[in-house]
């Protein structure tokens, strides 16, 4: 089909290959290489189109904006197209991100504005939520280990999104990555709301974003880099409870979304959420590397780089004396620091223990172990009926299966670091837990309900996973050496970094998993077996 972009125009759709429009006479063929095809959404500011561009090999797909200023008056089209500038230049500095649409032409014709973007296949998470239900806790976490890295690149161009919302991010067909779309910046500032309002008044008076997703230093017309922070916290409550803003309760005397009875998710990222959602734009994280370092997102840091530009491989230079010298090569970015800095806690940490154990088996008195009362209560309130003593500093109180079904089943999601090996757990409804680094050995989940859960750095070796539901599962850097995985639902898991060194994956449904053909060559697969791609078959 070709489209045609007279506003006018009663009947704009005509054959495709047709030249001129059957209905107005207008010429179908924007600046001669752009064959509209469909409208994809339009407003007070103009429209948005889907076109192909006949001028380059394949006739690839691309994104048109036009701007349709409402009055011809010199004086706002003088504005307008300033405005237009302004923002084709914002594109063309943040397209560079590969999560990023990129600006492919930008031209005013007869007095209408366009922008032409790359075309991105996939479904907003707004249409994922629709689809599917709500995120867990890991599944909003691994969304900001992907999203707020992006976000800083965008402030570090010194440009503020100000429309951070479930409908403009898109998970892309190719990839799975999140890209961010609509940087709107032309539409909303040329709108004028008022009828009868003044040339002036049509390119002044507008609130830029979402209501209900923007904070309100930024619908008073003073965004800062904050705004998209709280954009962004509202975004994750979305994720969480598949429920707008607008459907969301608020405190009347100060504003703040009434949320926290709503969601299942750990102390800790309660009070992360918290503060991104705060009203006072001085009490709210100030930049992505705020929340990031809060979330302390170490085992997220994989997908966390592959989020990140990629920058050349070069030493720092210093000049001097006529000469250059090649320093040794640091992190490029703020949040590649930020990252190098969790990972050497991390090691630190991990130092720590081993000198604590090399002290224990010398000569230093050991410290007495808790009672057993006190080892076997943590802080999730999950208590062990078997009595046995935790090691001091860590969470290893061993509970029954019953203890454990009976502490979700009021509510609680947090099992970090329990050892649950062996446990009984068929049928079991386990959805969105969080057993990151917990021991599972030998575990019994055949059947089980295991949709968005955190099994990341858990060990799972030998586990019976059968036929269990693992949709969205996070299993970053996981065990699963020998584990029975046959006929398992492993749609859109993330496997990256998992050990599957003899896992049976025979009929397993992998479609849409983050999951490399290096580690899939150490399972076991047959006919059955359905590949991330969706097609079934050996490998």
């Amino acid at each position: 089909m070709s489209y045609c972009l007279n506003p006018g125009c009663k009947s704009p759709e005509n054959l495709t290959h047709t030249e001129i429009c059957q209905s107005c006479g207008s010429k179908l063929l924007l600046r001669d290489r752009y064959r509209v095809v469909q409208a994809l959404g339009q407003g007070g500011f103009g429209a948005t189109f889907l076109a192909k561009d006949e001028s380059l090999p394949g006739i690839p797909y691309c994104v048109i904006k036009q701007l349709r200023p409402v009055t011809s008056s010199a004086h706002v089209l003088q504005m307008a197209r300033d405005l237009f500038q302004r923002e084709a230049k914002t594109l063309g500095k943040v397209g560079n991100h590969p999560q990023v649409p990129r600006l492919l032409d930008y031209f005013e014709v007869n007095q209408e504005f366009y922008l032409v973007q790359e075309y991105i296949s996939g479904s907003t998470l707004q249409q994922e939520v629709k689809r599917s239900g709500p995120f867990s806790e890991a599944g909003v976490k691994q969304f900001l280990s992907e999203v707020l890295p992006m976000l800083q690149y965008i402030h570090g161009q010194q440009v503020i999104h100000r429309d951070i919302k479930p409908a403009n991010l898109i998970r892309r067909s190719q990839d799975k990555k999140l890209v961010l779309i609509d940087f709107g910046a032309v539409k909303d500032q040329v709108n004028p709301s008022v009828p009868g309002a003044s040339d002036q008044t049509a390119l002044t008076q507008y609130a830029i974003g979402t209501p209900g997703y923007a904070p309100p230093e930024q619908m008073a017309m003073r965004p800062v880099y904050a705004s998209d922070i709280y954009a962004l916290g509202v975004t994750c409550l979305y994720l969480l409870t598949a429920k707008s803003p607008k459907d969301m309760d608020y405190d009347p005397a100060t504003g703040e979304i009434l949320w926290r009875q709503q969601v299942h998710i750990s102390d800790h990222f309660a009070e992360v959420l918290k503060k991104m959602l705060e009203v006072s734009v001085r009490h709210r994280y100030q930049s992505s590397n705020e929340v990031l370092r809060a979330l302390d997102l170490e085992p997220y840091l994989d997908s966390l780089a592959k989020s990140m530009v990629n920058q050349p491989n070069r030493g720092n230079v210093r000049s001097g004396g006529g000469s250059e010298e090649l320093l040794p090569s640091m992190p490029s970015s703020p949040t590649a620091r930020m990252a190098a800095a969790i990972r050497a806690r991390a090691n630190k940490s991990e130092m720590t223990r081993s000198d604590v154990t090399s002290l224990q088996t010398g000569s230093v008195k050991r410290r007495t172990a808790q009672p057993a009362a006190t080892a076997t209560h943590n802080a999730i309130g999950l208590t062990s009926s078997g009595g046995s003593v935790a090691k001091t500093g860590s969470l290893i109180a061993k509970p029954t299966a019953e203890d454990l079904l009976s502490t979700y089943a009021k509510g609680k999601r947090d099992f970090t670091c329990h050892d649950l090996s062996l446990l009984n757990l068929p049928r079991a409804d386990l959805s969105g837990a969080n057993f990151h680094q917990a021991k599972l050995h030998k575990v019994n989940f055949q059947n089980a309900t295991l949709t968005n859960v955190d099994f990341g750095r858990a060990s799972l070796s030998q586990a019976n996973l059968r036929n269990a539901n693992l949709a969205r599962a996070y299993l970053n850097h996981a065990d699963l050496a020998g584990a029975d995985l046959r006929g398992a639902d492993l749609s859109y898991a993330y496997l990256s970094n998992a050990n599957l060194r003899g896992a049976n994956l025979c009929g397993a449904d992998l479609t849409g998993a983050k999951i490399a053909d290096e580690q899939l060559a150490m399972a076991r697969t047959n006919w059955a077996t359905i590949h991330p791609s969706g097609k079934r078959g050996l490998w």
